[in-house]
């Protein structure tokens, strides 16, 4: 994951994906923001919903599905209800039968970055619960790829 000065830079236009949530009365905690939970629950969401909608992924039924390996968050500014998320979404990088995606919420029409999370899934066989020999399936991998943003070369 970049470091945190290069993640508070971030912009929209750094992801091939976003999805917009409203938040609701319950996401906000005692403090009167977001709850840190709710962060997690976010980024699960965005990337199930990517899985589902463009790599063919079918909870119930598929013959490999993902397993959350890591998760960090960067918490730059928080958010609150009834405010809205947009949830931004690429993948860093893409291995054999793993994929590191890279999380932003932004608060619609703001242009700072609130978060920034990583998460790790592996693909695994539903059957055994173990990476296929193979790695992730074609559909998988294909939709995977047009979210893979390179990072960007040195200038040094």
């Amino acid at each position: 994951m970049a470091v945190v000065k290069e993640l508070k830079t971030r912009s929209r236009k750094d992801y091939p994906f976003l999805l917009e949530y409203r938040t609701r009365w319950n996401d906000n905690d005692m403090y009167d923001h977001m709850n840190n939970s709710v962060y997690n629950f976010l980024f699960d969401s965005v990337i199930n919903s990517y899985l589902i909608d463009y790599c063919a992924l079918h909870p119930p039924t598929s013959t490999q599905h993902p397993l959350i390996a890591h998760t960090h968050c960067d918490y730059f500014s928080p958010i609150s209800y009834p405010k809205v998320a947009e949830l931004c979404l690429r993948v860093n990088k893409l291995g054999k039968s793993s994929v590191v995606y890279e999380i932003a919420l932004f608060e619609k029409d703001v242009e700072q970055v609130k978060a920034v999370g990583e998460f790790v899934h592996v693909f695994v066989d539903r059957a055994t619960q173990r990476p296929n020999a193979n790695g992730m399936n074609n559909q998988l991998r294909e939709g995977l790829a047009k979210l893979i943003v390179e990072p960007a070369s040195s200038k040094l």
